[in-house]
């Protein structure tokens, strides 16, 4: 008998019916993954069972009795935790806080702190991420939360845990240090639920199989029985073609920007590095090496940051959001919840405002004009949705991503940085925003991505700039650099050979 049945799960949304009548079992002690495109409904599944939402229609049975969670809190009361995509925590309260928040340990009515403390660390020490308990989690790096966040609902001692996209901001070290951990839960026969994009994980990780398209079930069995070539074309019903990058066939185009001795208190330090025109420069490093940060005060969300910066041979004044976008900088920050989108707005608003002023004559704004642009993009992009005027809020994460990096598209920036830029996307979405990275950088436009994937920098990067502890650890070129070369600079562990050292892209 299956440890968990899904029997004819229904749920609808405004415009939206994100499963239909969808029936599945997961074996206890196994690694089920749950496969599909962005919006087929492997998460809002997952949220069904964590009791995030209810079903409209079905149920689910739990080693053979019938359950439906209302809340979070009755989930976990049954044994059921997740990790979601979209990190939920309270930004103002401590690590600590957090980690406890569920189960507040008390003495006489008082919140006891030193426990509260000794079994946050215990919890974090347990997935080797020793970060201060008394920090605030606003502190801490998307990456940082979301490690913290895999800490919680393992702190629950939950049975089944539903794990929505837990490596997409971490880097290929944490992300191994994760593996070994789901290793050790399933050895001690607990559950998972894994929802992920990136098909080594799947094949490394998981015993079992679920694919969704539409909100529809389409299939499940051993992932001994599969390939990726087929989880593929199951799951986007097309062939997706991986072209290699065409913008590294052209020359480097004249320099665009310049970067000299860039520093933030705590950050990073003495940052220098040049993008010329048609290239796409790699930014590799661990978490908390500095890269989003040096994104952010290039884009003048830093008040602290010091160092000289150069747009075209003009010099940027640092601190300066307008002064930014209008030397013709962009930003597609790492956390678009947060940074990339207004979620109040629907897609229409959010994909055009950074381009206002392209869509107004004499303060009016041309609504068809503005409506022709989101849609070629939306179409472009394949973004599900039921139209334009939906709230980016109701979307899916990987479709919200769409959306965020469509923004800055349609600005035409001169200079685009791209921080995670696939964070969450399927994999034919991936192939799709790579091809719109890659024709940026065809029409003249400098890249800077960042990015944890390192297929991704190496597949797409004329160079990659290594960064560790908040410094410039090296430079490879596209050509000379593996992942094994990557990672030795990474950690320390080797130097950049010697034609790799230099900075100006010549």
């Amino acid at each position: 008998m299956s440890w968990i049945s899904f029997k004819n799960i229904t749920k609808r949304f405004p415009g939206v019916l994100a499963l239909n009548d969808v029936s599945l079992e997961v074996q206890r002690g196994h690694c089920h993954a749950l496969m599909g495109e962005n919006g087929a409904g492997k998460s809002t599944l997952g949220k069904i069972l964590a009791g995030v939402y209810t079903a409209d229609g079905g149920s689910i049975e739990l080693d053979g009795k019938t359950i439906s969670p209302r809340n979070p809190l009755e989930a976990r009361r049954l044994g059921i935790a997740m990790v979601h995509q979209e990190l939920a925590f309270c930004p103002n309260l401590t690590v600590g806080e957090n980690l406890c928040l569920g189960a507040l340990p008390s003495h006489g009515g008082w919140l006891d702190r030193d426990t509260m403390r000794r079994t946050a660390q215990k919890m974090l020490a347990e997935i080797e991420a020793p970060f201060d308990v008394d920090a605030p989690m606003g502190t801490l790096t998307t990456a940082q939360e979301q490690l913290a966040q895999i800490a919680a609902a393992l702190g629950t001692g939950a049975q089944v845990i539903d794990m929505d996209e837990p490596t997409s901001s971490l880097s290929s070290r944490e992300s191994d240090h994760l593996f070994a951990l789901i290793g050790r839960l399933k050895a001690r026969g607990i559950t998972l639920l894994y929802v992920s994009h990136r098909m080594e994980e799947i094949f490394r990780l998981c015993d079992s199989i679920s694919v969704l398209r539409d909100g529809r079930h389409v299939s499940t069995g051993p992932i001994a029985q599969t390939s990726p070539s087929e989880l593929i074309r199951q799951m986007v019903g097309r062939n997706v073609e991986v072209q290699c990058p065409k913008h590294l066939d052209q020359p480097l185009g004249r320099e665009l920007l310049r970067v000299e001795g860039l520093s933030s208190p705590g950050k990073f330090q003495d940052v220098s590095f040049k993008i010329h025109a048609g290239e796409v420069l790699g930014f590799a490093g661990l978490i908390g090496a500095g890269r989003s940060e040096v994104a952010l005060a290039l884009f003048g969300l830093d008040p602290s940051a010091t160092g000289r910066v150069w747009i075209e041979g003009r010099e940027l004044p640092l601190g300066s959001i307008e002064a930014s976008m209008q030397a013709g900088l962009g930003l597609l920050p790492e956390d678009r919840k947060r940074q990339g989108l207004v979620l109040g707005l629907n897609c229409r608003e959010n994909v055009s405002l950074a381009s206002l002023p392209q869509w107004s004559r004499f303060g009016w704004m041309q609504r068809r004009a503005e409506r022709d642009m989101v849609s070629a993009y939306a179409e472009q992009l394949r973004v599900r949705t039921p139209d334009l005027e939906t709230a980016v809020a109701g979307l899916s994460g990987g479709n919200q991503q769409k959306l965020a990096l469509a923004k800055w598209l349609a600005r035409r920036c001169g200079i685009l940085i791209v921080d995670e830029p696939t964070r969450g996307v399927d994999v034919g979405a991936k192939a799709e925003m790579h091809a719109l990275i890659d024709d940026q950088a065809c029409k003249g436009a400098g890249v800077m991505l960042i990015s944890s994937e390192m297929p991704e920098v190496l597949a797409l990067s004329r160079r990659i700039t290594v960064m560790r502890g908040g410094r410039i650890a090296g430079e490879v070129s596209g050509e000379a650099a593996t992942q094994e070369s990557l990672m030795g600079l990474m950690a320390g562990i080797n130097n950049p050979p010697p034609m790799a050292r230099r900075a100006n892209g010549d």
